[in-house]
């Protein structure tokens, strides 16, 4: 019989666990102590035992019952309750997996072996690797999280709000200013609003090659007599726990839109109450993280009508829901306000997700009725919100950039 490849028994076996250690052997032919893990491998196996071994609960994974053998060995790494181990099995690790794969690891260590002491513990909680899903996860134990880690936790949250402004700042201004500023030139200088493009475009005629210099006969500047305020942009975000992931981007990205001129930003938060984040978004994202409670019930319809008097010129206003539109509230009148909100000239979306997740579930029947209204429902993720947003304060069809930048299935 062919042998099966040893690289690929050595990754059935790191997957399976020592569980698999007679089954794996004799598929091999060999004899029983015959070893297939290098030393480096054996600390990986550890590292995943410690997790993903069933016959262990909770943070107590070093402290039960072990079935002889190899299997006992290989799963007597447990975490248990001890600070260095912990430690340790961090540094492992983020030495062994790459840092998508850590992500993943961390966050089942908390949720499946109830280690909130990765969180609670200044010096456990400053090896955690900076992701998304573990502010999440601080933010739905904000409450619970000792004064001695507060502000480790707050340096882990502004590192992750640092990368995600620096992901996205300069394509959301670039979509924004690209949209709003086609518009006449301006006789009047200012270097903030010089049109390098154009400028250089209609001058090339005079470039002079001895000298290898553009000498401009005209200078072109876009007028900004309208650019402060000029369109108000309301994200309205629900804070249930299953939105998670999209409520961080979406509250990061109405700090980035409130730090341009041209915007009246207001971005508001729910579950069966409504909190205005818009001046925390705009000072420090960090604390209006802190200031999101994930879970509980949900009021579109609620937040809705607290968004409504912000509306002053329905035709400059662009109005992002973020929610999968499982309503606990009044859905009729839910869907009555985005209808005439819609008709009314607002730029009405929803986002059932704005994450790199995919669309979760949602309330198939509701965005049924507003895709019926010309209002699409669809999952995007935060790299495709520069164009959705550019499109939209274009005058696009709705439905048209929906199919375009949206993931899983339309509304």
């Amino acid at each position: 019989m062919t042998q099966p490849d040893p690289e690929q028994v050595k990754r059935w076996r790191l997957i399976l666990g020592a569980a698999a250690d007679e089954k794996l052997q004799s598929s091999r032919g060999g004899a029983a102590n015959t070893p297939w893990l290098s030393s480096e491998d054996v600390l990986m196996d550890e590292a995943l035992a410690a997790i993903y071994d069933g016959t262990f609960g909770g943070s107590d994974a070093g402290s039960g019952g072990q079935s002889g053998g190899n299997a006992s060995r290989a799963r007597s790494a447990g975490l248990g309750s001890s600070s260095p181990k912990l430690a340790k099995w961090l540094g492992d690790v983020r030495t062994f997996f790459p840092p998508d794969i850590v992500s993943v690891i961390q966050s089942d260590a908390v949720h499946r072996k109830g280690l909130t002491q990765l969180l609670f513990e200044p010096e456990l909680l400053s090896q955690v690797k900076p992701d998304i899903g573990m502010v999440a996860t601080l933010m739905s134990l904000r409450g619970q999280i000792p004064e001695r880690t507060k502000e480790t936790a707050r340096i882990l949250v502004r590192e992750v709000v640092d990368e995600i402004v620096k992901r996205l700042a300069q394509d959301l201004t670039r979509a924004v200013t690209g949209a709003l500023n086609r518009r006449a030139h301006s006789p009047l200088p200012s270097m903030t609003g010089l049109d390098w493009a154009t400028t250089i475009r209609k001058n090339l005629k005079h470039y002079d090659t001895e000298r290898k210099l553009l000498i401009p006969e005209k200078v072109y500047f876009f007028d900004r007599a309208r650019k402060s305020k000029e369109w108000t942009v309301i994200l309205d975000i629900d804070q249930s726990g299953s939105m998670a992931n999209s409520v961080i981007y979406a509250s990061i990205i109405g700090s980035i839109f409130a730090s341009m001129p041209s915007l009246d930003t207001r971005v508001v938060a729910f579950d069966t109450e409504v909190v205005d984040l818009s001046e925390q978004c705009a000072n420090d994202p960090v604390e209006m993280l802190f200031g999101i409670q994930l879970g509980g019930g949900t009021d579109i319809n609620k937040s809705i009508a607290y968004c409504e008097p912000f509306i002053a010129e329905p035709k400059k206003t662009m109005f992002i829901l973020v929610s999968d539109l499982y309503e606990g509230g009044n859905r009729t009148e839910m869907l009555r306000r985005l209808r005439e909100m819609h008709e009314s000239g607002v730029k009405t979306i929803c986002l059932l997700a704005l994450s790199d997740d995919g669309t979760p579930s949602y309330d198939e029947d509701v965005a049924k009725k507003l895709a019926q209204f010309g209002i699409p429902s669809f999952g995007c993720s935060p790299d495709k919100l520069p164009e959705l947003i550019e499109g939209a304060l274009k005058g696009m069809d709705l439905q048209q950039l929906a199919e375009r930048v949206g993931q899983g299935k339309q509304g």
